[in-house]
């Protein structure tokens, strides 16, 4: 059906809403295809939906070419299965619960993991009935602090999940595999630039992890990549260490008086003043901050944990949320944060501005066995025989040539600090180049996790019960159209891919004679028996100026004009990408669009 603009409901905005952050927000806004409803939740226009659908349909016929099946959940999910995972409380904040009329509790579904686990664990029993793959394009629900950017940080979103179910880990390879290259084609379908990158599985679990990243300015995540082909989200880097140093003919450390220099750039510059060096001035690089950091804990217990990193790196909160699971007694959502003072305050011998590791001469702190020892992580960077300039534990003093493994130790290495352009690849690819992305797609080897937690199992070959093997995968479905619209649009307006636009042509009636219109009308109607989606503003009263204003704001590929040039039997269609236009035969019309279409 042509859809009319005289009767579309459809209103345009002149001017930015005050309340757009990024371009995709703004032009989404102005052109009509979504309306905020409260903070990070939107209603859907009939323009909007229609973009929507187009994305919702690219993937579903994708899931469908590597055999998966649709499903559907509800958004609605009791708080049982949560708490076999323990997810109902290390999701802590980040979900909306709610009780029923009598008292029973529900959330509204971030995620589906155990309702996927569970369905299969009631319907399947064997390993004949495996491999499988099963899917949803479900809304989802996270209470998000600070939604921002439109439809890229909602708190009620649209995502595609899927999830595999095989007998053993080769079956989950090949599943894994299969998923990825379905995401390839997606997002070539789609016309969106993907990068793959190599991720961390944070809470969710599972041996391997990728990420399918938009890259952009306003994207969320960092990511690295080289010459050489390696790419990864900053959270999975891992860092080349450098070799071991042999300590044995290492001078003792010793402690000296270094008032007022409570941060790196003063240190540095005592440093020099009172103990220069032959090799040359000292530097950041020589010296081994210790940052105290704050972790709270999904069960609600704040944890105090202390990183030694070389004084010329900054730290990096998320990497260290992304790793520091490995030592924490509790998994699941956590937070990390600088320590207060209050925190401080508890650990009497953590001197602010002058915190060290190992004896510091007088009372066990850091790294070895004591009364107040802590958590103490280090950065790979700090390896055995390396010396360094540290604090002495002790206001106005810190120690010279302590040396790591002989007068400290720590309790493991952490990926902690920021990741700089320039360093080295982890797989010697090259030096590595910064950028920013969108996270458009997520996929992951969950393996037996969700599975063992809901005793999931199935008769194997020997007949023997065995845990199924699941991975996990997501596309951001309403962040695809926010991705689209950031990554297609000009001064004028939105810009779309001619596989999600929300119509094929956009045909403007211009001038007010009869004939102009009568001849739009039939256009409109050709193109629709020819096979194609007409948008027609056949508004009688409105002006050419605004007429073509909203046709290159809402951003439809091809503009068709039936004006003045119909006395000569030709229209002028203006390619909206590119802003060429030419005039056409009316005779002419349907076949050129069809065949700048592609159809």
């Amino acid at each position: 059906m042509v859809l009319r603009l005289s009767s579309l409901f459809l209103r345009t905005l002149r001017e930015d809403p005050a309340e757009a952050e990024v371009a995709s927000h703004k032009l989404l806004l102005r052109a009509g295809y979504i309306r905020r409803a409260a903070p990070g939740i939107y209603t859907w226009l009939p323009l909007g939906l229609r973009v929507l659908r187009k994305v919702e349909e690219i993937i579903r016929e994708e899931m469908a070419s590597i055999g998966a099946q649709e499903v559907h959940f509800p958004a609605l999910l009791p708080k049982e299965p949560y708490e076999v995972t323990n997810r109902w409380t290390e999701y802590g904040d980040g979900i909306f619960r709610l009780k029923d009329r009598k008292g029973a509790d529900y959330l509204l579904a971030p995620t589906h993991e155990e309702m996927f686990t569970l369905l299969v664990k009631d319907l399947y029993s064997s390993y004949k009935d495996l491999p499988l793959s099963i899917y949803q394009i479900q809304n989802k629900y996270r209470d998000e602090a600070r939604p921002r950017a439109g439809l890229l940080r909602g708190r009620e979103f649209i995502m595609k999940d899927s999830y595999s179910f095989d007998i053993d880990d080769d079956g989950l390879e090949a599943s894994y595999q299969a998923h990825r290259g379905a995401y390839l084609r997606i997002f070539e379908r789609l016309g969106l630039n993907i990068i793959p990158v190599a991720a961390t599985a944070g809470a969710m679990g599972g041996s391997k992890s990728e990420e399918f990243l938009h890259p952009t300015a306003i994207g969320e995540d960092t990511f690295v990549r080289s010459a050489g082909g390696y790419a990864a989200n900053v959270e999975a880097v891992s860092t080349v260490p450098p070799a071991e140093i042999d300590f044995s003919t290492a001078p003792a450390a010793r402690v000296l008086d270094t008032p007022a220099t409570p941060t790196i750039a003063t240190l540095v510059d005592a440093a020099n003043t009172i103990a220069p060096r032959s090799a040359g001035p000292w530097t950041a690089a020589d010296t081994l901050k210790n940052v105290v950091l704050a972790v709270d804990l999904p069960t609600g217990e704040r944890q105090i944990v202390v990183v030694g990193l070389p004084g010329d790196r900054a730290v990096d909160l998320k990497r260290i949320e992304a790793n520091i699971g490995t030592y924490l007694p509790t998994a699941g959502e956590i937070g990390v944060e600088a320590a207060n003072a209050e925190d401080l305050e508890k650990h009497a011998l953590l001197v602010k501005g002058y915190i060290g590791p190992g004896l510091s001469l007088d009372a066990a702190v850091l790294g070895s066995e004591g009364s107040s020892k802590l958590l103490y992580l280090v950065d790979p960077r700090v390896v055995s025989g390396s010396s360094w300039i540290t604090g002495a534990n002790e206001s106005g003093k810190h120690v010279f040539g302590l040396v790591a493994g002989r007068d400290f130790g720590w309790d493991g290495t952490i990926e902690a600090v920021e990741v700089r352009a320039g360093d080295e690849a982890p797989d010697g690819s090259g030096p590595l180049e910064a950028a920013r992305g969108i996270e458009m797609g997520h996929i992951f080897q969950l393996g037996r996790k969700y599975a063992q937690a809901l005793d999931l199992r199935v008769l194997d070959r020997n007949g023997k019960l065995a845990v199924v093997t699941m991975g996990s995968y997501g596309v951001g479905v309403t962040r695809a159209v926010a991705a689209l619209a950031e990554s297609n649009h000009d001064d004028k307006g939105l810009i779309w891919p001619r596989s999600v636009a929300p119509a094929d042509v956009h045909i403007v009636a211009v001038g007010r004679g009869e004939e102009i219109f009568a001849a739009a009308q039939k256009l409109a109607d050709d193109f629709e028996a020819a096979g194609l989606e007409v948008i027609y503003d056949d508004r009688p009263k409105v002006s050419p100026g605004v007429k073509f204003s909203d046709a290159e704001l809402i951003g439809v590929p091809t503009i068709l004009a039936v004006g003045r040039g119909l006395v000569d039997g030709a229209v002028e269609i203006k390619d909206r990408a590119t802003g060429e236009a030419e005039n056409i035969a009316v005779s002419d019309a349907v076949q050129y669009v069809l065949s700048t279409a592609g159809r």
